[in-house]
């Protein structure tokens, strides 16, 4: 299997780059919706939001090379058995998929950099994340609003991913064992893809 895409299937790079962020952000959201039903007294609650925060930088920084990957390498086509507005929509699904993962640890980062707490974003223990500098740089009071807005923000896009995951899978699926196309099998390093006729 080649590093790169071609015309059949995603590369090694893509698929790894695939893989390991859905695995990531399943925990995450698994993660974020376990600390959601944590009393705020619970003694875990604090490492876990550490742990959140991290893991979501994590995410943000996988994306962002999981894009320039995609900018450098051709993406295989969509079967020509699929109609224009399946194609539309997968599309535009996938859009929405790197949308989400962007914007959600972005606004975690800007929850955390105008917490009216004013604590340092440890990155996994190692060091500080640095903050976006025009929100830590506000006062507590007017942080304050601000942070819960984006508190609110973050949690419904991670209620939409969750949303769209189910029609991502689901779509997958569909196509594997309902169209038995390579839609899915392109994406799994090993699998061996059938030539189209």
């Amino acid at each position: 299997m080649s590093l790169r895409n071609n015309d059949l299937r995603y590369g090694t790079v893509a698929a790894a780059f695939h893989w390991v962020i859905a695995a990531v952000i399943i925990f995450q959201l698994w993660l974020g919706l376990y600390m959601g039903e944590l009393p705020r007294s619970d003694p875990n609650q604090f490492a876990l939001v550490q742990l959140h925060k991290s893991i979501g930088l994590t995410i943000l920084v996988l994306t962002v090379l999981r894009i320039l990957w995609r900018f450098a390498n051709r993406v295989p086509p969509l079967p020509a058995t699929m109609g224009p507005i399946l194609k539309a929509l997968a599309r535009t699904s996938h859009f929405l998929l790197y949308v989400l993962m962007l914007a959600i640890p972005l606004s975690g980062w800007a929850m955390t950099s105008a917490s009216a707490l004013g604590l340092p974003i440890r990155y996994f223990g190692l060091f500080d994340w640095p903050k976006i500098w025009f929100l830590a740089d506000m006062t507590r009071e007017e942080r304050r609003p601000i942070g819960q807005a984006f508190g609110e923000v973050h949690e419904i896009l991670a209620f939409s991913l969750i949303a769209l995951l189910i029609i991502h899978v689901s779509a997958a699926l569909l196509h594997q064992f309902v169209y038995r196309d390579n839609v899915l099998r392109r994406m799994i390093p090993g699998v061996r893809i059938k030539e189209p006729v």
